[in-house]
């Protein structure tokens, strides 16, 4: 069991809701955006959930939005080691005629270029779950006494491929994210650029442990047995039971297979759910920085008082589940998953030390 103390120093976060968390807050206040139809060619055009920064020069733009996200983070070490986590890295850049560089790592050292970062590069990429894997390394790494912080950042931009790969796969949902809802037919993709802190420094949120479990049965799905695992697992790690846990942040991205089988597994571990919880509807599916933004975006609220918007969406009664109207009175500890591509089943548990003991 890793119990070390791993806490939140600082957050930023740039997505469809704004330039930064205090501009997200204000959006989700006025009731969120809504995706933007993206013209992939004459005959497909699907939504997606847009920064608005608009630069036609791609690496200007990235740079931008990480030195803000990390800026935004307050005070860090440049020589602890940074994890960037995504799975379309400069895959946008490449399609409008950038270089090919030699390796993906070459890119994740250009990133720490842009922050002038003098520590260990690492660079994260097992799709959507990258984030939740990164930082879960930079917390094993702070508990083993290796590092005394890190930096994990989550990069994910638009791009043609993985939107045209996703809409091949016939995953995309033609107009909004729907997610636990009768009528939910796919995803939304959506873009992020989140910036987490971590250090030994007590704080208001501490990361307790979590899991990572990968299952290739089904490479495009989840799987309620690997869900059971991986939720067990994360639990264990963290030192609760799943009496402790008050909330749980699903994956939830509105694929009609995905949202039964996570409920199903979950079910399989808590007699009685939780409140639940999703961000998909606000921000959309940030792919390899889903799990450091929607982290990010998720405690900035609970912090604020500001409790996302429920989708309007009746609800499928098959699943017999509802997400929680409003932050759970007690809140103590958050079990917050991420399911991907490959088979990636991975979880953080996230402790409110301002909560009441469980």
């Amino acid at each position: 069991m890793s119990h070390a103390g791993t806490y939140l120093q600082g957050r930023g976060l740039a997505c469809a809701l704004g330039l930064d968390l205090p501009r997200a807050l204000l959006s989700l206040a006025a009731g969120g955006v809504r995706p933007v139809p993206v013209q992939l060619a004459p005959d497909a055009r699907f939504p997606a959930f847009s920064i608005p920064d608009i630069d036609p020069d791609w690496h200007a733009r990235a740079r931008r939005l990480v030195r803000a996200a990390v800026a935004e983070c307050g005070p860090v070490d440049r020589s602890a080691p940074i994890f960037l986590a995504s799975s379309s890295l400069n895959v946008g850049a490449l399609e409008n005629g950038s270089p090919f560089l030699p390796d993906c790592q070459q890119f994740a050292e250009e990133v720490a270029g842009w922050l002038d970062w003098q520590g260990p590069v690492f660079w994260v990429s097992t799709a959507c779950t990258s984030s939740v894997v990164a930082l879960l390394s930079a917390h094993r790494l702070i508990g083993a006494g290796d590092a005394d912080s890190a930096l994990v950042l989550g990069l994910e931009l638009a791009n043609r491929f993985s939107s045209a790969g996703f809409g091949a796969l016939q995953l995309l949902d033609p107009l909004v994210p729907r997610p636990l809802a009768a009528d939910r037919s796919g995803l939304v993709l959506g873009e992020a650029v989140a910036a987490l802190a971590l250090g030994r420094t007590a704080a208001r949120w501490r990361l307790r442990g979590g899991a990572n479990r990968v299952d290739g049965s089904n490479p495009a799905g989840a799987s309620r047995h690997t869900v059971e695992r991986m939720a067990r697992a994360a639990l264990a790690d963290s030192g609760i039971g799943a009496d402790d846990v008050d909330l749980i942040k699903l994956q939830a991205a509105g694929s009609p297979h995905n949202d039964a089988e996570e409920i199903a597994g979950l079910k399989a571990v808590f007699a009685r759910l939780p409140g639940l919880n999703t961000l998909k509807a606000n921000i959309g599916h940030t792919l390899g920085a889903s799990g450091a933004a929607e982290l990010a975006l998720l405690t900035a609220c609970i912090d604020a008082g500001r409790w996302p918007d429920l989708p309007a969406c009746p609800p499928d009664p098959e699943l017999a589940v509802g997400l929680a109207p409003e932050c759970p009175p007690q809140l103590r500890f958050i079990l917050a998953q991420i399911l991907g591509f490959g088979g990636g089943h991975a979880a953080l548990v996230l402790e409110d030390t301002h909560g009441s003991p469980s």
